[in-house]
């Protein structure tokens, strides 16, 4: 059996990688900042057909980008996007929580009668104010979110909403679209940990 050539070298693969996606997609609708998070997006999902489905808000770039230099904490729904996210390239040291695993989430998602990841914003409250929130896994997340901010709870400054799956992501990201707060989405079922951390860490670092 025969192995063919492969390109070895990390840095040249990165590379590679973001000039086949800067050939292959249409970037052309969206701003240069807004293509640089669109960019690392489509590296995570291998689909340059998704940057269809992104949506980006005026000024949330600017808005996510002096959060996490002025050391804003971001706050993740799930482990995989707290893990996902890169923290060599946080320009401040932002604190990276995810309150999922707290143990008084399972009692307070029995109390309220929602899931673990809902139930985990409600100790949010602290950090909220100003923050970069990042749901890559949990309609229900990103809704009690929302539920939350219009019930008056401090605005983050940037909200980035990727849920993924069946059953309530295209909603929840519909209804974060239509609000105010700065916010990037992927559109319909699309969606994920991967995406919503590359977005991060786009966000994180100007340029690729």
């Amino acid at each position: 059996m025969s192995v063919q050539e492969y390109i070895r070298d990390g840095n040249a693969i990165y590379a590679r990688s973001f000039a086949i996606i800067r050939a292959e997609a249409d970037l052309a609708r969206f701003t240069p900042e807004e293509e640089e998070v669109a960019v690392r997006m489509i590296h995570a999902c291998g689909l340059v057909e998704a940057a269809a489905r992104f949506r980006f808000s005026p000024g949330f770039v600017a808005s996510a980008r002096e959060a996490l230099a002025g050391g804003a904490p971001i706050l993740c729904d799930a482990e995989m996007v707290a893990h996902g996210v890169t923290r060599a390239r946080l320009p401040a040291r932002s604190a990276v929580i995810c309150t999922l695993r707290d143990p008084r989430t399972g009692g307070l998602a029995a109390e309220l009668g929602t899931t673990r990841s809902a139930a985990a914003l409600e100790l949010w409250g602290e950090w909220l104010g100003g923050a970069v929130v990042v749901i890559g896994n949990a309609p229900t997340a990103l809704f009690r979110l929302l539920e939350m901010v219009v019930a008056g709870a401090p605005r983050p400054a940037a909200v980035i909403g990727m849920p993924v799956g069946f059953v309530g992501a295209a909603e929840s990201k519909e209804a974060l679209a239509a609000t105010d707060l700065p916010h990037a989405v992927v559109l319909g079922r699309l969606g994920g940990s991967a995406m919503a951390a590359a977005a991060v860490n786009a966000l994180a670092r100007a340029g690729i």
